[in-house]
């Protein structure tokens, strides 16, 4: 199995990508690395590391160019062609590669992947899916911001390629798909989100209506579905309130010697929750929908969080998920045929 790194994407490239591919190469033996970027700097970051033994399962495709953050995506793939990200998608097209692991520009990514490899058959647009710690497990939003202004129409996709992921990625044989909303009952919520309620209503997915903000994290459903501009919106909002809180915790307990021995005390509770919350540990979000396996992971991603980037590349690969969204869609277009038909007689 091939994984193209844009290794110049992210707050700490090429370092973190680089070390990052260098632990899935010694913990996955049945991988190799195409690192995509200026291969002087890629080479130089190897040696660092001391990356040796892995000559047969490393190439390297150079670039020329990088996409900055205040570049649109749209203009990063007309204009800079030669970009690690856009470089990397094409070695998915050809079929030189199995799939993308980037911590670049986002809008970039999802911008190449959806003009150069297109979407699945049935799909018209891809989401974002982010699986994000909660009671009993994880839970798993989509879309996470690849589209901003989505149709209803696309949101029943959304559903359905979350609850194909969630069951193949985590064993949950049926999942439960929730609306995010502002209220419960089926009425709630601008009219968008109320045809939204009534197409999932019908959708092929276990549906079990809206779920609100305040409720996901007790996992009342395995998939959460909304448009890209609130699920963007419910991330970094997660984030910012979980870096507040652990620094909250800190001065509180650094504040009197009663409160710092129980915090040595409770070291190891501290450190489980820490590591249970941290993005760290779930890697890369997939982007669902196009017709190649992508995983977009945290810009200031560390070389861990990029290693389980690749290691959730892998997964994807693995379980096939691409053919079994194909196989999801069809079925469901094929009942809605049958229904129509049957009515009709």
């Amino acid at each position: 199995m091939k994984i193209a790194l844009d290794a110049m994407g992210g707050d700490f490239a090429p370092k973190n990508p680089v070390e990052g591919a260098v632990a899935a190469l010694r913990d996955f033996p049945d991988i190799s690395i195409v690192f995509v970027g200026d291969e002087q700097a890629v080479r130089a970051e190897l040696a660092r590391q001391n990356a040796t033994g892995f000559d047969s399962r490393i190439s390297f495709h150079h670039t020329t160019q990088v996409v900055d953050m205040k570049d649109s995506g749209l203009d990063s793939v007309r204009k800079k062609k030669d970009s690690s990200v856009s470089r990397a998608v094409d070695l998915v097209k050809s079929g030189e590669a199995d799939a993308i692991v980037s911590a670049g520009h986002t809008g970039a990514l999802v911008a190449a992947a959806t003009i150069k490899l297109r979407t699945l058959p049935g799909i018209d647009r891809a989401g974002l899916a982010v699986l994000i710690p909660c009671d009993g497990g994880v839970f798993l939003l989509i879309d996470g911001g690849a589209n901003l202004d989505p149709s209803p129409e696309h949101i029943i996709g959304f559903a359905v390629m979350g609850s194909i992921y969630y069951r193949e990625i985590l064993g949950c044989p049926s999942p439960r798909v929730g609306l995010l909303n502002i209220g419960t009952e089926s009425s709630k919520g601008t009219e968008f989100a109320q045809e939204c309620h009534r197409l999932l209503s019908s959708a092929p997915v276990n549906f079990s209506g809206n779920v609100e903000g305040h409720g996901i994290f007790r996992k009342p459903v395995e998939v959460v579905v909304c448009d890209g501009f609130v699920g963007n919106i419910v991330l970094k909002a997660i984030e910012g309130l979980a870096k507040s809180f652990f620094s909250w915790l800190k001065d509180e307990l650094k504040s009197s010697p009663i409160r710092l021995l129980g915090a040595m005390l409770s070291k190891g509770a501290f450190i489980s929750i820490k590591n249970r919350t941290s993005t760290d540990e779930y890697g890369g979000t997939p982007l669902l929908g196009v017709n190649g396996i992508c995983i977009k992971a945290h810009g200031n991603s560390s070389a861990r969080a990029l290693r389980n980037a690749i290691r959730v590349a892998r997964a994807a690969v693995e379980q096939r998920i691409n053919e079994r969204i194909i196989e999801a869609i069809q079925s469901s277009n094929h009942e809605k045929i049958s229904a129509t038909q049957t009515a009709s007689a």
